[in-house]
C-alpha cells in the first residue's frame, strides 16, 4: 500500500494576509492532487495576519479561525482530512503549533506576550508541539537567523517557499546535529509550482496522530511533487 500524503504548513486567504486562496480552495487543490489531508497553519497575530487588531481577542480567534473552518466543512464534503495549526513570529522567527484548538487560544491571549520560551513551556504543557519553520530562510524581512534547539520538537527541513535547497540543506543538518525530528511542508499560499510534505503508512485520524508519527520518527519526508 502506498503513503498516506499530508501537507503540514499551508495558509488561507481569510487568515494569513499573504495567501491567495480560501481554505476551500486548498482543500480541493489538495485533494485533487493526491493528498489524504492538510493542516492548516494561518500566520497568527504576530506575523502576516490578515485580521484587524481593533476587536476584541474573541472576535479575532473566532475570524482567525475560519480558514481552517471553512477548510474543514469542505474537507468533510469531498473527502479530505483537515487539521488545525497555526504559525506564530517572533521577530522574523517562526514557529508551527500543533496540537491545541481555538478554545485553547481563547483561554490565553497573554500568549503575544510570551517569549519563545514561554512559548515552548506553555504549549507543552497544553499537550502541544512546536516546530520551527524554516530555520535559515533569508529574506529581507528576516534580520537574522536565530536557532532554538532546545525549546523546538522538531525542525521543518523541506520547504518550497524557501527557493533555495541551501536554506533546506543547512535546515536539515542542523536538525541531525541535535538528534531533533523533521517535517518537510509547502507553505503552501496558493500559487507553487510544486509541493512538499509528508507521508505516512495509515491514515491519521487527528492532528495528536501526526504528533505521535513524528515523535516516534515513522514517517517519510516528500519533495518537490
Amino acid at each position: 500500500m502506498g503513503l498516506y500524503l499530508y501537507e503540514t504548513h499551508l495558509h488561507t486567504k481569510e487568515a494569513s494576509a499573504c495567501s491567495y486562496m480560501t481554505g476551500a480552495e486548498q482543500v480541493r487543490l489538495y485533494k485533487e492532487a493526491g493528498y489524504a489531508g492538510i493542516i492548516v497553519t494561518d500566520h497568527f497575530f504576530n506575523g502576516n495576519t490578515a485580521i484587524c487588531n481593533d476587536l476584541t481577542w474573541e472576535e479575532r480567534v473566532d475570524l482567525f479561525c475560519k480558514g481552517y473552518e471553512n477548510a474543514k466543512k469542505e474537507g468533510d464534503k469531498i473527502g479530505l482530512s483537515v487539521f488545525f495549526g497555526w504559525e506564530t513570529n517572533y521577530k522574523a522567527t517562526e514557529f508551527l503549533i500543533y496540537g491545541l484548538d481555538k478554545e485553547w487560544i481563547k483561554n490565553h491571549p497573554e500568549m503575544l506576550n510570551w517569549t519563545i520560551e514561554e512559548q515552548y513551556y506553555q504549549i507543552h504543557k497544553a499537550g502541544g508541539f512546536v516546530v520551527h519553520a524554516h530555520p535559515f530562510r533569508i529574506r529581507p524581512y528576516i534580520k537574522e537567523i536565530r536557532l532554538f534547539p532546545d525549546l523546538v520538537d522538531a525542525v521543518e527541513i523541506y520547504n518550497v517557499g524557501n527557493r533555495n535547497i541551501d536554506f533546506d540543506k543547512k535546515a536539515a543538518e542542523y536538525a541531525k546535529k541535535h538528534n531533533l525530528p523533521t517535517t518537510a511542508g509547502t507553505d503552501a499560499h496558493g500559487l507553487e509550482p510544486e509541493r512538499s510534505g509528508m507521508g505516512f503508512s495509515k491514515p491519521l485520524n487527528s492532528i495528536h496522530d501526526f504528533i505521535e508519527n513524528i515523535k516516534a520518527r515513522d514517517y517519510k519526508l516528500i519533495m518537490n511533487m
